[in-house]
């Protein structure tokens, strides 16, 4: 018996329902595509034979069921850049400023490197990172983050499924210039980059400009009424990021999984402190630090993250619990408990069921 809430992009796709997951572990992304959704990678934060090494894995975890992955693809980066190159481009007075932070919080130095540590952005990477991702056999390739012509067409070529996230109507029509079957209509309630409209206003415009290329709903979505609603603005899918932080798949530190699960929507703040571009955030010691008084201004992409790197990373190796953040959506209110993927998405389609059900009077 076919599922009611499997629409056209679900058959297209090959899942059951219209739920997407952007996760950032492996483990999370196949357990949804597993309960019945999309599960997508969120790969940015991989160097490419580590991501190589992962969507392996991806696959292995769930060989019977579509999955994706998410890359992040500004435009304006240098071709190259050395992280030499770059450090020797920060302003002493940042350099001064963070390691103002390094004392004041008593963090040690980092004996392990991470993502920000060890590598900075540029065509270049993403170009390996590309190679990998449509080297791989996923189903579903995304740009969360610009979208480059040249890879969209080759990830069509690849056989994969290309979706775009927009955060405004001309970045809608760029996308779907550029190639971008399926867009993701990304509103400003969102963790990560997120853009200045927020997902009501922001999902109906989109649907309108896609004339018929299908939408999926995100930004701030952490329940079932929500899908439900996403559904009712002419969108075919929700897509949720932040409610996969409190899964038991993830493995969040201890203390980074408190924070988030006693959160609320304006515990949530955005900042440019951590990529360059603004990006919504958990708030933390480490943004507050960022906006005090007589805080330099941070810089641009990827000079920022070359900048702050060592101190993430030693951040998360020692645990320091006030600089410990992570991104994540005004959805984060609904974040109240550490428990398995299968119980989040079974709840979701419940309550996706039940508000949809709740509508019928008004149709009668």
């Amino acid at each position: 018996m076919t599922d009611p809430l499997t629409n056209n992009l679900c058959t297209r796709l090959g899942i059951r329902v219209p739920v997407f997951g952007l996760a950032h572990r492996i483990e999370v992304a196949a357990a949804i595509s597993r309960a019945g959704g999309l599960g997508v990678y969120a790969a940015a934060r991989d160097g490419p034979s580590e991501l190589e090494h992962k969507l392996r894995g991806l696959r292995q975890l769930c060989p019977d069921h579509p999955v994706g992955v998410d890359l992040l693809l500004p435009t304006g980066l240098p071709e190259h850049n050395t992280r030499e190159s770059v450090a020797a481009a920060l302003p002493q007075s940042h350099r001064d400023f963070v390691q103002e932070l390094f004392a004041r919080y008593q963090v040690p130095q980092a004996t392990r490197g991470n993502f920000f540590s060890q590598y900075v952005r540029s065509q270049a990477l993403f170009e390996e990172q590309v190679e990998a991702a449509v080297a791989s056999g996923v189903e579903v390739f995304a740009a969360g983050v610009g979208t480059p012509p040249g890879v969209l067409r080759r990830a069509r070529d690849a056989g994969q499924h290309t979706i775009a996230l927009v955060g405004s109507v001309r970045h809608a029509q760029k996308a779907l210039d550029a190639g971008a079957e399926i867009l993701v209509a990304q509103g400003y309630d969102a963790g990560g980059h997120t853009g200045p409209i927020g997902t009501f206003t922001l999902v109906p415009q989109v649907v309108a400009a896609a004339q018929g290329q299908p939408v999926i709903a995100a930004g701030g979505i952490g329940t079932g009424a929500q899908v439900a609603a996403s559904l009712a603005l002419g969108a075919q899918g929700a897509w949720l990021g932040t409610l996969w932080l409190g899964t038991r798949e993830h493995e969040l530190p201890p203390a980074l999984a408190a924070k988030l699960i006693n959160a609320r929507s304006e515990d949530t703040v955005i900042t440019r402190a951590h990529s360059g571009k603004p990006c919504r955030v958990v708030r933390s010691a480490f943004s507050d630090e960022w906006e005090r008084r007589g805080a330099p201004e941070p810089l641009e992409m990827p000079f920022q993250q070359a900048l702050t790197g060592e101190l993430l990373a030693a951040v998360e190796e020692h645990a320091i619990e006030p600089l410990m953040y992570e991104a994540a959506g005004q959805s984060v209110a609904w974040l109240r408990d550490i428990e398995p993927v299968a119980n989040v998405m079974e709840r979701l389609l419940r309550e996706t069921r039940m508000a949809l059900r709740s509508l019928t009077r008004y149709t009668e």
